[in-house]
């Protein structure tokens, strides 16, 4: 029943790489021989991404704490 720290996880990982690959497509992080670097799409694809990452957390902490009452 550890499904809820796994996605709690996996999320922080998910937002954190779209962090990294917005900030990429900014021109902020990264080498500059990356296809994400200076690339104005990968700048929408990270937010997309930590987005995305920050719901899949949200979802594993209420799973937690579901399982957790019950």
């Amino acid at each position: 029943m550890k499904i809820g720290i796994f996605l709690a996880v996996i999320g922080g990982i998910t937002a954190t790489l779209g962090v990294i690959f917005h900030l990429q497509g900014q021109s902020i992080v990264g080498p500059e021989s990356s296809f994400m670097y200076s690339n104005p799409n990968w700048i929408t694809y990270g937010l997309q991404i930590s987005i995305i990452g920050v719901i899949i957390t949200i979802v594993g902490i209420i799973i937690k704490v579901i399982i957790k009452r019950n």
